[in-house]
């Protein structure tokens, strides 16, 4: 029998308020729970309602028997939905708009990273995917207008963000910071390559989509700078430096074959322009364009580019990226080919961190030794405290953890006490608002940065979904 919104909403209440469970809680773990309630939006003040994901949520709490984690997960996992999209149309097609949350503005990352989670849903629900179907769109149409910005505006007629106003760079209409992050190149293929998977739809791989596949192929050749810097230059005034850019254009590189990336996933510019996890998921990036090529375009030509450039950009990577330590090799994070590296891993995805996550770690000895190098006190930039500990980033500073990088700790790994003490933390960084944070101090997690920060919610909620589906024993 088929339920309708009602039912679902009924069922979701029912489940989240937990009578039974909560009653055999101890006083202040049972006070919490209620004091955190539901954070969502009504019904009709929400941006967008999927009957998929309401049957969804329903679904994933009856497998979770711990009320605290039950009413994060169902504050968090549709937050995407609830509060940021705005489904339109333009030119006749679905055209949708996802904001990161509490800026304004439109970012090709996280908006793809903030609807990922969605996409195995999408299948039974024709309004969800032509929701998503908006968004490969959306972010086509942002790429054609400047594939080196990584973040755009709502109505693409407005100005851009205001700390951005003063840049000294390209700005186009439209554009809402113009700071050149090769993720923001890779992540709107994944998410094609994911709807593509999950659905069979091929609808949105028009013309205009082969034009923007085409421009990101173009950018990323230019970026292996083999014949020069390139066109993109960017300098801003700003007191902390890492807003800004060595000259406009970064430290220099040796041209291997590897693509430069001016700024990080954090927005904070790299140290060295060869960010090694960004060409491993560039990698990954350029062979799902390759297979959607030959696959849906028929085109050979454009496969096989994408293809040779994966292939380059690989080979590179096992030539200059790999470095030795005393616990053995691991990837470096950054680099400059001439023999200069950076030790260390921020937060953002993709991460050396996150890797597997990505579908982007090549050989699982090297990556397990990587990633018990950047989850240790030996990478500047991983911090202990008593409220958790957890990668963090010089976006925000020091001694302050990031949840995406204990949600990539946990869904990278394969050991139920290491996924279990992530999700305690993330219950305390939760900091009795309902939702997950950008940062909080490792000391203090009502010492927060970002109240709405969307990616990290949906984030949260496919570690919870994929943790109740394979060890709800965890979630007790």
């Amino acid at each position: 029998m088929k339920l309708t919104r009602r039912d679902l909403v009924a069922q979701l209440s029912s489940f989240v308020a937990g009578a039974g469970a909560l009653s055999v809680l101890p006083g202040p773990l049972r006070a919490q729970a209620d004091a955190l309630g539901s954070r969502r939006p009504s019904v009709k003040d929400r941006k967008f309602c999927s009957d998929a994901v309401e049957a969804y949520i329903v679904s994933v709490c009856r497998r979770i028997r711990d009320p605290l984690v039950s009413r994060l997960f169902t504050n968090c996992f549709p937050n995407t939905l609830d509060t940021t999209v705005q489904p339109g149309t333009f030119e006749g097609k679905p055209d949708t708009v996802v904001l990161t949350g509490d800026i304004a503005a439109m970012w090709l990352r996280d908006s793809s990273a903030q609807v990922w989670p969605y996409l195995p849903l999408a299948s039974n629900d024709k309004s969800l995917r032509e929701l998503l179907e908006g968004v490969i769109r959306r972010q086509v149409r942002c790429l054609l207008i400047d594939p080196y910005a990584n973040c755009f505006m709502a109505d693409l007629s407005e100005p851009p963000l205001e700390g951005s106003r003063h840049d000294q760079t390209e700005m186009r209409q439209g554009v809402g910071e113009r700071k050149y992050e090769l993720d923001s190149l890779c992540y709107p293929i994944r998410l094609a390559h994911g709807f593509w998977k999950n659905t069979g739809d091929t609808g949105p791989f028009d013309s205009q989509w082969k034009l923007a596949m085409q421009s990101v192929l173009s950018t990323m050749r230019v970026q292996q700078r083999k014949d020069g810097p390139g066109p993109y230059h960017f300098q801003r005034a700003a007191l902390n430096p890492t807003d800004s850019l060595v000259n406009g254009i970064g430290n220099p590189v040796k041209a291997t074959g590897l693509i430069a990336s001016a700024f990080r996933p954090s927005d904070d510019a790299c140290i060295f322009p060869y960010l090694v996890p960004a060409n491993l998921f560039a990698v990954t990036s350029l062979r799902q364009l390759s297979t959607m090529a030959d696959r849906i375009l028929h085109d050979a030509k454009l496969a096989n580019q994408a293809d040779e450039m994966a292939e380059e950009v690989e080979a590179a990577l096992r030539q200059y990226a790999i470095t030795s330590t005393p616990a053995g090799d691991i990837w470096a994070y950054e680099i400059d080919g001439y023999g200069s590296r950076v030790l260390m891993d921020d937060a953002n995805a993709p991460s050396l961190l996150s890797l597997p996550y990505l579908d982007s770690s090549p050989d699982a000895a090297l990556y397990e030794r990587t990633r018990r190098f950047v989850w240790s006190k030996q990478n500047p930039w991983f911090f202990e405290g008593t409220a958790g500990a957890g990668i963090g980033g010089p976006h925000v500073g020091r001694d302050s953890i990031w949840p995406i990088s204990q949600i990539m700790y946990a869904l990278t790994s394969h050991s139920d006490p290491e996924i279990a003490s992530m999700i305690q933390m993330l219950k305390t960084s939760a900091a009795s608002t309902g939702f997950i944070h950008e940062s909080y101090n490792r000391n203090d997690p009502a010492n927060f940065t970002r109240a709405w920060f969307a990616w990290a919610n949906t984030l949260f909620g496919e570690l919870i979904a994929r943790t109740a589906e394979h060890r709800p024993d965890l979630l007790t």
